[in-house]
């Protein structure tokens, strides 16, 4: 295999274990043994090793010596720091974004948008998921501004191992219905409308999140018994 091959099967595994993850099929915790990914993707575990240490640079897998590499289980501090963080490039983007975007730019969110409803209405949990966290990216990408996209990409990422531990009912119908009103204040380039949406859309995600543990302590977990 040469080195281009080489490099290409790496990169596909951990797009396809990237993937796993941000469609919720990976559980935060999962152990993912080196021999049994090589015999998945037909490759060498030198392969699969290389991949794991990509996505380990990344934040969304744990290498623990002796014991091997783990999808991520991000801890409540961490997950408060990604929405911060979140909040901060999004809020930049936009205001770029607002000023520039097209009407052919308009009318690609808005076939999008048709793609988010639709698998709404079909319960397609993976495909809302990747959908709903494909928006953002594609804001992002309307800019031109790739570095960008790409820290957004990884943030988003990192954000649905998040939701995966720590979600509560939070329903994707509202994410996607705050999406639309979005690309509306897009279209009438109403900058303080778009900050303002953005903003109250991440931090309804993450209000709908458990980052507050019910209990402080032991004691008081059990006084009920």
């Amino acid at each position: 295999m040469s080195v281009d091959q080489e490099s290409s099967t790496t990169a596909r595994i951990a797009a396809s274990i990237t993937a796993a993850i941000v469609e919720r099929r990976l559980m935060p915790g999962t152990k993912l043994a080196e021999q049994k990914l090589a015999d998945i993707y037909s490759c060498s575990r030198t392969l699969v090793r290389q991949a794991l240490n990509q996505l380990s640079r990344d934040r969304l897998v744990t290498l623990h010596p002796a014991r091997g590499a783990f999808v991520a289980e991000p801890s409540i501090e961490e997950a408060r720091q990604v929405f911060e963080t979140r909040q901060m490039l999004e809020a930049a983007m936009l205001t770029q974004l607002v000023e520039r975007i097209t009407p052919a730019q308009i009318k690609q969110l808005r076939a999008h948008l048709k793609q988010e409803r639709e698998a709404v209405a079909r319960t397609d949990v993976p495909g809302r998921t990747r959908l709903l966290a494909d928006f953002h990216v594609l804001l992002a990408q309307m800019l031109g501004n790739e570095v960008l996209a790409e820290m957004l990409s990884d943030l988003l990422s990192r954000s649905s191992l998040i939701a995966l531990m720590y979600q509560s009912s939070h329903s994707a119908a509202e994410s996607q219905a705050e999406h639309e009103s979005i690309v509306d204040a897009l279209e009438t380039k109403d900058r303080k409308a778009v900050q303002k949406l953005m903003s109250a859309h991440l931090g309804h995600v993450e209000a709908n999140l458990r980052l507050n543990p019910r209990v402080k302590d032991l004691k008081e977990a059990l006084s009920s018994l």
